[in-house]
């Protein structure tokens, strides 16, 4: 089995925490350190985890002994003296399913493998599914995706539409009809597995921070666009919940009083404008659509950059409507409308994982939740 390549950027900080929690906190940051670096030798480990050589060496054992890490032998170069043995973290050693509720016409998911690599992908056309109807769907797809692998499954990572709260209930869903759905309870019952369940939004920015390719320590906001439009933000190097684990419902900023109706009954809402049923059809009625909603866009972004002072805004969605004149133009009057402080050195981009970021997001969520990586 091959170990996998230098991925990844952490979430959360990392140190020691409260001696109970000692030894699941050290694999943690030692699986981290090969998560991000890749192979690493015992010693190199211990320097950058702080953590004692006999500590290392037994989390070692223990961790190849479960599959998880394998010895590499001696790397191409070595310094005078014995070479060292590399130890690094087995990409297959376990998979994981990964599903994404956010197309309108389908339910996707796939499995992936610790380096977040897809390995199968499986999908359901929703039919209009909503509601019980939908939640079964879900249990039907995630069952089959299970059969595409025959390694261990490590968990299951969801990334739903609408408001979901920390314990993977579906708050408010009104595309599935959900309601207060408790979402992962019901996985977690029906798979005998750990089940991790998050809005999509937020679901593709982690996937977009520990995959992507960009340069996000400085502060990420991700802007996803499909059927509504939401945001995901990781500042500081944790996911911003907000209260009531609404953060990033940019979809439903009023940008014209006088404009159509939203989904969610106001007037004028951002989404009306930038969703991606709402575009193509401005498209074909204005040549223009792009440069003015990209505009209107970048009046909306302007102050969330100029507060939170974002380091990169990166747009997921159809590529063919959001990169080229849309982007421009709301790089252009974010870059016009705050300080150049702020606007210098911002990077407006399209995500590098495409149409996979939820995919990918999902299975962070289950790297962090079990393993304590990302």
């Amino acid at each position: 089995m091959s170990s996998s390549p230098s991925v990844g950027r952490p979430l959360r900080p990392r140190g020691k925490l409260l001696q109970e929690d000692a030894r699941r906190h050290h694999r943690a940051l030692l699986l981290q350190e090969l998560f991000r670096g890749g192979p690493a030798s015992r010693a190199d480990l211990a320097r950058s985890t702080g953590l004692t050589r006999v500590t290392v060496s037994d989390l070692v054992a223990e961790l190849a002994s479960e599959g998880l890490l394998e010895d590499l032998g001696a790397p191409a170069e070595t310094r005078v003296g014995k070479p060292p043995t590399l130890v690094g973290l087995v990409a297959d050693a376990t998979h994981i399913v990964a599903v994404d509720l956010s197309p309108a016409d389908r339910m996707s998911g796939a499995i992936l493998n610790l380096a977040g690599e897809v390995k199968a992908r499986h999908e359901v056309p929703l039919a209009g599914a909503k509601g019980q109807d939908a939640v079964d769907l879900l249990h039907r797809l995630a069952a089959e995706l299970i059969e595409l692998t025959d390694r261990p499954i490590l968990g299951v990572g969801v990334g739903s539409p609408g408001v979901v709260d920390a314990f993977g209930t579906v708050i408010d869903a009104p595309n599935l009809g959900w309601s207060e759905q408790p979402l992962a309870d019901g996985l977690k019952q029906a798979l005998n597995l750990p089940v991790y369940v998050a809005n999509d939004a937020n679901t593709a920015v982690l996937g977009e921070h520990t995959f992507g390719e960009g340069d996000t320590d400085g502060g990420l906001m991700l802007l996803r666009v499909g059927i509504g439009v939401g945001a995901g933000l990781v500042l500081g190097g944790a996911l911003l919940h907000g209260h009531q684990a609404a953060a990033g419902e940019i979809g439903h900023v009023v940008v014209d009083p006088d404009g159509e109706r939203c989904a969610c009954g106001r007037v004028g809402c951002l989404e009306t404008l930038l969703a991606v049923p709402r575009l193509r059809q401005a498209m074909a009625e204005d040549g223009d659509a792009l440069r003015r909603v990209g505009e209107q866009l970048g009046a909306v972004l302007a102050p969330v950059v100029g507060t939170l002072n974002l380091h990169e805004v990166v747009l997921a969605g159809p590529a063919e409507l959001l990169d080229g004149t849309l982007r421009e133009a709301a790089d252009a009057t974010i870059r016009a409308r705050t300080m150049p402080v702020s606007g210098d050195h911002l990077v407006v981009r399209t995500s590098t994982l495409g149409d996979d970021v939820v995919l990918a997001g999902a299975a962070v969520l289950v790297l962090a939740g079990e393993l304590g990586v990302s």
